[in-house]
């Protein structure tokens, strides 16, 4: 019996793993409650632990809040309950193999021992590669799930060549038992026959069906190989090892500057619930913000009710203005996706304030508050902003002082007690003048001004960073390396 199987016989070695899982959802970011833990541990007496889907469902039930924090707690899962259940044991007690390939791998033993040894899915090596590919596409052609399954980890005990105690990240197993598969061929034969076996030829939308059935075949039974390999590195390394080895950020987590192109989707897909919320809280911040002064005239009318007894006060409660905003976003370099992100923020809350105003710049600046107007596409217009906008002026480096200057000569008039001023940018400035004196000129004119920098503080004022010079004249200088950041920070705009 494998680990994890010893541990699932008994209620203990199960209260165990599953303190274990919620440690390392917590470990991940996931913010899950002594209250919830115990909602857990609750649910699971009503479901059969031997379905996997309904205990993966009822923890993540009980202990996922947000969904785009899914995909964080289905690799922990993954890790942790790898091996639970008959049919993903390793070895000799895992489930019997779907008969056409039982089949197979006897006949490739010749010697009528085939059934025996495959019981635990062992003997695939006696198949040869075509025989192994032929029954890889046969489960795609016919959609047999079970077949897939059998045919994943068939292919890994024979193309992965993984190695107990050896390091070697998953990544590079799947990459050799992919090569070996040839999907993209197998995909091509599928479509052969499929269009063969028409009674009359295949439209463009139909061969379009079939083509996306087949590759979605296809991705679960590359998900199955991936399965495989994580149960048999778990096996090998343990759980706590592969957690933290298979640990990602949560997308309100992600860096900005570092982030990859699926780091980046999953930071698109976030963005939009994040704005709802901050929408919420700002508007319930500018209603209930705080109390004005006592109303006497309407504290006397209302006591009438308690005998003339000022029982219950009334205050005159502020009506606050509508702020403006002002965005100065440096558009240069790998802090352009942190501009990106902040002006898609502002302008999706953009509700909550008078008028907001964007200004871009590199060595150059330019106002491109028009590409947001009249467009509900804010994407689009943050690409127009990329493409566009003329902000370069001799080299297209970053040169802070000559924008900032240019910006005040164009712009600065407009700037009122009700602006407040967001720069966005890590003020490497490339050795150039700082110019900080138009910083101190729009603190003097404006309601608030915010320095908003993508770098960890530890990086601030080192090499050519001369942020600190600059936040001397500002309300304040905030680091916001992700979303997580950059939404505490939203609270100081009302």
């Amino acid at each position: 019996m494998t680990t994890s199987g010893h541990l699932l016989a008994n209620g203990e070695g199960l209260l165990a793993l599953l303190n274990g899982f919620i440690a390392e959802l917590r470990e991940a970011g996931l913010p899950v409650s002594l209250t919830e833990n115990l909602d857990a541990m609750e649910a699971v007496k009503h479901i059969p632990i031997e379905d996997r889907a309904a205990f993966k469902y009822a923890l993540a039930a009980t202990l996922v809040k947000n969904n785009a924090h899914w995909r964080s707690f289905e690799t922990v899962f993954e890790v942790y309950f790898s091996m639970r259940g008959r049919q993903f044991a390793l070895g000799d007690e895992g489930e019997a193999l779907p008969d056409e390939l039982a089949d197979a791998l006897a006949a490739a033993a010749g010697d009528g021992q085939g059934d025996g040894q495959m019981q635990g899915g062992g003997g695939g090596e006696q198949m040869s590669p075509e025989e192994l590919a032929e029954m890889l596409y046969k489960s795609l052609m016919k959609g047999d799930d079970a077949l897939m399954r059998a045919v994943a980890r068939q292919a890994v005990r024979r193309y992965a060549g993984m190695e107990p105690g050896r390091p070697v990240g998953g990544t590079y197993y799947l990459y050799r038992t992919l090569r070996n598969l040839d999907l993209d061929g197998v995909l091509e034969r599928l479509m052969q026959q499929t269009e063969q076996d028409a009674p009359e030829e295949l439209s463009p939308l139909e061969r379009r069906l079939e083509e996306d059935e087949f590759t979605e075949r296809i991705e679960k039974v590359k998900k199955e190989i991936e399965a495989e390999i994580r149960r048999r590195l778990v096996a090998d390394r343990g759980v706590e090892a592969m957690a933290k080895t298979l640990r990602k950020p949560l997308p309100e987590d992600i860096d900005f500057m570092h982030a990859s192109r699926d780091e980046m989707k999953l930071l698109r897909q976030a963005i939009y619930p994040l704005t709802r919320k901050l929408a919420v809280r700002l508007a319930r911040k500018r209603r209930h913000g705080r109390k004005g002064p006592l109303d006497f005239r309407n504290t006397v009318r209302h006591s009438l009710s308690y005998g003339g007894v000022p029982a219950e006060p009334k205050f005159k409660y502020p009506r606050p203005a509508k702020p403006e905003i002002f965005v100065i976003a440096d558009i240069s370099g790998s802090v352009a996706s942190f501009a990106r992100f902040t002006l898609h923020l502002v302008y999706a809350v953009s509700s909550q304030f008078s008028r907001v105003r964007s200004f871009v710049f590199i060595d150059g600046v330019d106002e491109v508050t028009h590409f947001f107007e009249g467009t509900d596409d804010i994407l689009d217009a943050i690409h127009r902003v990329n493409t566009e906008a003329d902000v370069v002026w001799v080299d297209g480096h970053s040169d802070y002082g000559h924008a900032f200057e240019v910006f005040w000569s164009k712009w600065g008039k407009d700037i009122g007690p009700k602006t407040t001023v967001m720069i966005l940018g890590d003020a490497r400035n490339n050795y150039h003048a700082s110019q900080s004196w138009v910083i101190k000129e729009i603190r003097h004119r404006a309601r608030h001004v915010f320095w908003l920098n993508p770098e960890p503080k530890s990086y601030w004022d080192t090499g050519d960073s001369i942020v600190g010079e600059y936040a001397t004249h500002c309300d304040g200088a905030f680091e916001c390396r992700n979303m997580r950041q950059l939404e505490r920070f939203v609270d100081n705009l009302v």
